[in-house]
């Protein structure tokens, strides 16, 4: 069982809090929650930006509405990393989101990508003397590509 700091209970709650503010369509909800200078990088198709869509308001709101129905949300400080899928479309997608006091300031968008999430080491005093190789565990990766049975690129997100 992981335990989350309060920072990370409050990150996790602020990023769940979009996802309900965008299913239900309440533009102030989302509008609180979003910095005004919101920083967003997107890899995918350029016909899956979705997100960008349903924030800028140009979306259309149809029964083919494209949903952000998350399968995973794993919190690593103030990132917030969700997973989903849509399966009739053949689609994965992930969401990277950056919470600075309980606001969202950036968000990294992945369509269709395998992504592994590293976390570079702490130096200390001693590894400034020597040279090593950088420690950069992986602290997570994407379980949802596989399932829609095609082959995706793969990137590498470090924290």
């Amino acid at each position: 069982m992981v335990f989350l700091t309060l920072e990370e209970t409050t990150n996790k709650g602020v990023v769940l809090a979009l996802y309900e503010a965008l299913s239900s369509h309440d533009v102030v909800q989302v509008q609180k929650l979003l910095a005004s200078d919101l920083e967003w990088w997107f890899h995918g198709p350029p016909s899956h930006q979705f997100l960008m869509q349903i924030l800028t308001g140009t979306a259309k709101f149809d029964n083919a509405s494209f949903q952000f129905l998350h399968k995973t949300i794993d919190v690593f400080g103030s990132v917030v990393l969700v997973e989903g899928c849509d399966p009739t479309r053949s689609i994965t997608w992930v969401h990277a989101w950056t919470v600075t006091d309980g606001v969202i300031t950036q968000v990294r968008e992945y369509f269709n990508t395998s992504l592994t999430v590293t976390r570079f080491g702490k130096k200390t005093q001693s590894d400034i003397s020597s040279i090593t190789p950088l420690h950069c565990p992986s602290v997570w990766e994407s379980s949802l590509p596989n399932r829609v049975g095609k082959s995706v690129p793969g990137l590498v997100l470090a924290l």
